[in-house]
């Protein structure tokens, strides 16, 4: 079906955007602003929160690993999330009860990134002290 065009197809072009208003992937869920709805960072760019677990996710086909994860409970509502910790032996310097700041991981709309399914944050300070510091051997982790 070819696009109406000429001087008087504005409202039956209208009505043409209609029908297919819904028909793309995330048109619904942009109408109704869920991404807002159901975000846990509530629009900030970091949040801080204190880790509950470390765990293990296996990553997508066609790779094999555990991807290191820790799930982390957020200060400002109380929500939990998995984030990933990212750098080579960076778990070791996360323990339970740790504050740490998280950010978004940056997959495509807001989704997931690579294959570490479910997992959209990634872990960038532990206690003040910046993670990549901490495993470049620069800086100490504090006790708290």
């Amino acid at each position: 079906m070819k696009k109406p065009t000429g001087l008087f197809a504005g409202r039956k072009l209208l009505l043409r955007r209609k029908t297919f208003k819904y028909r793309y992937k995330g048109g619904k869920a942009k109408k109704l602003g869920i991404q807002h709805k159901y975000d846990p960072l509530e629009g900030s760019p970091r949040a801080k929160g204190i880790v509950l677990s470390k765990r293990n996710v296996p990553c997508k086909q066609p790779h094999s690993a555990l991807r290191k994860c820790c799930v982390v409970q957020l200060i400002k509502n109380g929500k939990s999330v998995t984030a990933f910790v990212p750098g080579e032996g960076a778990i070791k310097y996360i323990d339970e009860h740790n504050t740490v700041e998280i950010e978004r991981l940056g997959g495509p709309r807001g989704g997931s990134k690579g294959d570490i399914p479910g997992v959209k944050f990634k872990v960038v300070k532990v206690n003040g002290v910046s993670l990549k510091e901490i495993v470049r051997g620069r800086k100490e982790k504090p006790e708290r």
